[in-house]
């Protein structure tokens, strides 16, 4: 009878590991939907660059990187993306990077972003936009002390 009940248990255990433990597995290195595997949202993170503003990319020109699909309004976008990914993909991998400052993660939103130095950064929304728009420098450097350790957090 115990070697009956302390099997059944430590089947129990077993399989609520099974479902506890990715509960708390790291963050993909790559901001995507709860229900998707899209970066940025399914928006071009060539266009911030090359026209200026968000634009919804195309599942006709699609990229699979860093686990997760990217998408572009053009071919020649994607080419772009393809020859350089890090020169376009969002900082903190689209995280949202005010949020990466205070140390923890939240999707980047893609249509509160802003460009610095080159680099694409996404934030929540409007309100942590307005936040990080305050002071993105200082946020940077605090975010950049953070990247990637919040991954596992």
């Amino acid at each position: 009878m115990h070697r009956r009940l302390f099997t059944a248990m430590a089947a129990c255990a077993v399989i609520t590991a099974g479902f506890v433990a990715p509960a708390f597995a790291a963050k993909p290195d790559v901001s995507t939907g709860r229900f998707s595997s899209l970066a940025v949202g399914g928006y071009d993170p060539v266009a911030y660059f090359e026209e200026g503003e968000p634009v919804k990319g195309s599942k006709d020109y699609s990229y699979d990187y860093q686990g997760a699909t990217w998408r572009f309004s053009s071919q020649d976008n994607l080419e772009q993306f393809k020859a350089d990914p890090d020169a376009y993909a969002p900082q903190y991998g689209g995280y949202c990077a005010w949020a990466v400052a205070q140390g923890y993660t939240a999707p980047g939103n893609p249509q509160n972003w802003s460009v610095r130095d080159g680099r694409l950064y996404l934030n929540y929304n409007d309100k942590v936009q307005s936040d990080w728009l305050k002071d993105p420098e200082g946020f940077i450097v605090k975010a950049d002390e953070n990247w990637p350790a919040v991954l596992s957090k």
